[in-house]
């Protein structure tokens, strides 16, 4: 058995899953609130919460949503089957359970409020004293549920239900690493006023001179009779404020609506990896409502197949990310968010890439650190699979990016909305270049400041350029695992060739196209030779190998490995096709061991030669730029 801190990795004893707080890290960092973004009002509901597990589902028949329930004391966001992620108690947590939380809310006063989730896996139930409050399906994508309050404090259960996996794909929720369950992310309370700012955008335009037009939208809602509205706000840096003014705009009683301006910056401060310039902003209803979020000032074109920030050329280097932290699963706190980052800056890493919607205040914290992202908002699937097939299906995926559009389109760290994961040929059926093509033509529409990209299944590429699926993106994502699941055992040699004609390939099917690689790597443990497959020597020395034909490469815009650290995945996933190709290979099951670092934050010496590579791979794209 493999002791990490905070969590068991290994054959454990059968039984139901124990909902309890283990010893350890998992508990070493208090949760606080994490983001900074968002309506000022809003107070965070850490707990403490009291917990309950429901394998048998009875709770409800045991009024269980009037609050009447013992259980453990936890703190939210808090996953409550992480802690268990392989061996027999894995399989079970990975199948999930049903958990409810319990807490008191304290209204100051009596009025409305607005009750915000950022994500609960996977079905979630609200209650505020015993009445139902509303529900919602789906993680990582934030709801909010407005209630009626006394003053005092008021007793708030959430049911969370993230039974069957092989459903949830059914259900176009598949996804490619742990089901981790629970209230997952930040809860908030906030009063109501006559109007809310909602869904802020920011788009830069640099002008000659060092001044900057930034375009500046956002959807009020009027909670009041008919009227008119004059919203206003402010960009401010350095104690220099750049107050601006919305147009009024006239509403219908309780309505909603969009309203834009634009506003002038001179000499502004611009945003970039090597000098992550942020600027606070105010947005305001005087008197109402204010929502305050920090932004940075930048201009993403694309031009040809290369990528300018800012008016140059700019190449992305780096690891893909997954929020995973030992003992907590994807329930982050502000400790594991700052440990990813750091784990990025300790690789020379200037981007990243994620399957999903990250949260926000990780995203705040790479906004800080300067580190583009490639960020992953349509649905996950196998690769060149496609479960979203009937048309409720699809508009399900199409809600999914509008909600994560809506949610982080002010972080200036990213840099590309990602349709779709490791599509194969041109799309499968069932209205996947359907779902792909209308998306990114919407995207285009309400967010022109950013790429529109797919991960391609390189194994899989089309045969030719051209169709629907392909005609309105502007990036591709190239999966290439060369090396590992492909040609494991060929000399070294032959490995580089390989990589070489499979990204000629992808350059000639892909014509116009920004191309970056956004999945090359091996997996690697001490439990086998340094220098065999699935050893920390062929590991590094085939990362290195696929970034030495990148660097040398004009045509590829960027190089993200897979992935900055291991992480939780089935566990029934021991590797994949790599047990046929290298037969007696060790890998943990439940563990997905391609990261640059351990589970636990243990860095591989694949960390130290990816540092040196990227750097060279950066020495050498300045150079290609001057």
């Amino acid at each position: 058995m493999i002791r990490l801190p905070g969590i068991l990795v290994g054959a454990l004893a059968a039984g139901a899953i124990a909902f309890v707080v283990a010893p350890g890290r998992a508990d070493s960092d208090p949760p606080q609130p994490l983001a900074y973004g968002g309506p000022a009002a809003a107070v965070a509901v850490t707990g403490p919460w009291t917990l309950r597990g429901d394998r048998e589902a009875r709770g409800e028949r045991r009024d269980w949503q009037a609050g009447g329930f013992a259980g453990s004391t936890v703190t939210v966001p808090f996953s409550p089957n992480a802690k268990r992620i392989t061996g027999l108690e894995g399989k079970a947590s990975f199948e999930g359970s049903v958990g409810w939380y319990r807490t008191t809310i304290d209204a100051p006063a009596a009025g409305p409020y607005a009750l915000r989730f950022e994500s609960v896996n996977h079905r979630a139930t609200v209650w505020v004293d015993g009445k139902p409050l509303g529900s919602h399906v789906g993680t990582y994508l934030p709801f909010e549920l407005p209630v009626q309050l006394s003053a005092g404090p008021h007793v708030l259960v959430v049911r969370a239900d993230w039974r069957d996996p092989a459903r949830l794909k059914r259900e176009g929720w598949h996804r490619t690493w742990f089901n981790y369950g629970g209230i997952n992310r930040e809860v908030s309370l906030r009063p109501l006023a006559n109007s809310d700012v909602l869904a802020p955008s920011i788009r830069t335009r640099l002008r000659p001179g060092g001044t900057a037009l930034v375009d500046v939208a956002i959807h009020l809602r009027n909670r009041a009779g008919a009227r008119t509205i004059h919203a206003q706000g402010a960009l401010v840096r350095d104690g220099k404020r750049v107050p601006f003014r919305f147009p009024g705009r006239a509403f219908a009683a309780r309505s909603t609506g969009v309203v834009r301006t634009t506003v002038t910056v001179p000499r502004a401060a611009l945003w970039s990896p090597d000098a992550p310039n942020l600027y606070d902003v105010e947005l305001v209803v005087p008197g109402e409502t204010r929502f305050v979020l920090r932004t940075g000032l930048r201009e993403l074109r694309k031009r040809g197949t290369a990528l300018l920030l800012n008016g140059k050329p700019i190449q992305l280097r780096g690891a893909s990310i997954h929020e995973d932290a030992p003992g907590r699963g994807d329930a982050l706190r502000a400790g594991d968010m700052d440990a990813i980052v750091r784990q990025l800056q300790r690789i020379g890493a200037n981007a990243t890439r994620a399957q999903h919607p990250l949260s926000s205040a990780l995203l705040e914290r790479l906004d800080v650190a300067g580190i583009m992202v490639w960020m992953g908002v349509g649905p996950v699937d196998a690769p060149g699979a496609w479960t979203s097939r009937t048309p409720a299906l699809r508009r399900q995926a199409e809600e999914r990016v509008r909600t994560s559009l809506h949610q982080l389109q002010t972080h200036p760290s990213i840099i590309a909305w990602n349709l779709a994961n490791e599509i194969a040929g041109n799309g499968h059926r069932g209205g996947q270049a359907s779902y792909v093509d209308g998306m990114a033509q919407e995207l285009h529409r309400r967010d022109p400041g950013r790429l529109v990209s797919l991960d391609v299944w390189g194994k899989h590429p089309p045969s030719q350029p051209g169709g629907p699926l392909y005609r309105h993106i502007d990036a591709i994502g190239d999966t290439n695992y060369i090396g590992w699941y492909e040609d494991t055992l060929a000399a070294p040699n032959a490995v580089t060739q390989a990589i070489r004609r499979h990204e000629a390939k992808i350059a000639r099917v892909f014509p116009g196209k920004l191309v970056v690689v956004t999945e090359f790597g091996a997996e690697a443990n001490s439990a086998n030779p340094a220098t065999a497959p699935g050893g920390f020597k062929f590991q590094a020395d085939l990362i290195a190998r696929h970034i030495a034909v990148y660097r040398n490469d004009p045509r590829i815009a960027g190089m993200l490995v897979w992935n900055l650290r291991d992480f939780g995945v089935s566990p029934d996933f021991a590797g994949g096709s790599i047990h046929r190709r290298v037969p007696g290979i060790r890998l943990v099951r439940g563990l997905n061991q391609k990261g640059l670092f351990t589970y636990d934050g243990r860095p591989k010496p694949a960390a130290a030669v990816v540092r040196a590579a990227l750097a060279g791979a950066g020495k050498r794209f300045a150079a290609r730029s001057r």
